[in-house]
């Protein structure tokens, strides 16, 4: 569960900041209990740099690398004596495992880890990278070009969420949905809009049908057969529009959460024969690593409490009731797979429990 912030526009600011410096390859001090790190993005550094300190990875990343996994939340591993940068990236990257298949045997740390090593972490995920960093003890008395606490780190998400605004409706007639208004909402910390599709003005005393879609730009946009997104979304505003009306939030939440970069590298995961979990798994990430605070917010914006839920996926209802929204039924919303899918929506079913 994200913490709570103290001070969400300054721990907006200053991860922000944070984040822009990983994306750029800027190293960031970050503080916390346990002692400071000097961190670097894996994914972002230099091919000429000399990387120093301890490698972070995931559990998930670790244990298809066969490392124990001695530490909490993440696991140290003290690279070889001079490692270049892109060894590490062969590390940090599943896709190369197949042309680099005699790695290791890796001895991870066992000793206590301090909050920082954890949150560089957590910051390269935030910053859309690869969730592996390297990171080196520092002094408290240590200064940075850019520096953060690791307690704004972890509390970023839900302070973003805490911040979400809506900026602005219209009406937007959409083809089968004519009586349509779309409201953005944008959050504080300048990260991609969410969207509410409003269909024919639904009441605000009733459980109101609703649909959580995460943004699918392969399959939204571009008809993507390995997924069912399309289908889902198109599918979802025919339903609203039958039941006489309800609301459908479209989420900036890529991949189930892990962005479009990186669910293109589950993808070449997936060819190389891996389910969509284990891909995940490889890559670094959780099965799922949406949040459900963000559409809570958003309905609380809208004035709503209550929904009818259009959804297979029993994780959404929970997620959902758990972020302060009830929800008084499930609705099923499937669809015919295809040949390119059929995996995929096997998976789904098998191993995250989607009804379908």
């Amino acid at each position: 569960m994200p913490r709570k912030p103290s001070r969400p526009e300054q721990t907006i600011a200053a991860v922000a900041r944070a984040v822009e410096a990983f994306r750029r390859g800027t190293p960031v001090l970050i503080k916390g209990p346990g002692g400071d790190g000097l961190a670097r993005a894996v994914e972002t550094l230099g091919a000429s740099e000399k990387p120093e300190g301890l490698l972070l990875l995931t559990h998930a990343r670790a244990a298809t690398l066969k490392m124990r996994l001695y530490t909490k939340d993440v696991v140290a591993l003290k690279p070889r004596k001079g490692a270049t940068a892109a060894e590490l990236r062969v590390l940090a990257d599943p896709t190369a495992d197949l042309a680099h298949p005699l790695m290791g045997p890796f001895v991870a740390g066992r000793g206590k880890l301090p909050a920082s090593f954890a949150a560089s972490v957590k910051l390269a995920k935030l910053a859309g990278l690869l969730p592996a960093t390297m990171v080196t003890r520092v002094k408290k008395t240590a200064k940075a070009q850019v520096s953060v606490s690791a307690e704004d780190v972890f509390s970023y998400e839900a302070a973003a969420v805490q911040s979400l605004a809506i900026v602005t409706a219209a009406p937007v007639p959409l083809e089968g949905a004519k009586h349509t208004q779309l409201i953005a909402f944008r959050s504080g910390d300048a990260g991609p809009e969410h969207y509410a599709i409003v269909i024919n003005a639904p009441r605000q005393d009733r459980a109101v049908l609703t649909r959580l879609h995460s943004e699918c730009f392969t399959g939204d946009l571009l008809g993507s057969l390995k997924c069912d997104c399309g289908a889902q979304l198109r599918g979802a505003i025919a339903a609203l529009e039958k039941a006489g009306g309800g609301i459908l939030l479209y989420l900036a939440q890529e991949g189930r959460g892990i962005g479009l970069v990186n669910k293109l590298r589950a993808y070449r995961l997936q060819d190389q024969g891996f389910d969509t979990m284990q891909a995940n798994a490889r890559l670094g990430f959780e099965d799922d690593e949406r949040l459900y605070g963000v559409a809570a917010r958003m309905l609380t914006l809208l004035g709503y409490s209550r929904v009818r839920l259009l959804t297979n996926n029993p994780a959404k209802v929970a997620g959902l009731k758990a972020a302060g929204i009830k929800v008084v039924a499930r609705i099923a919303h499937k669809f015919p797979g295809n040949a390119h899918n059929r995996f995929y929506l096997a998976t789904k079913a098998k191993k995250a429990g989607h009804l379908i």
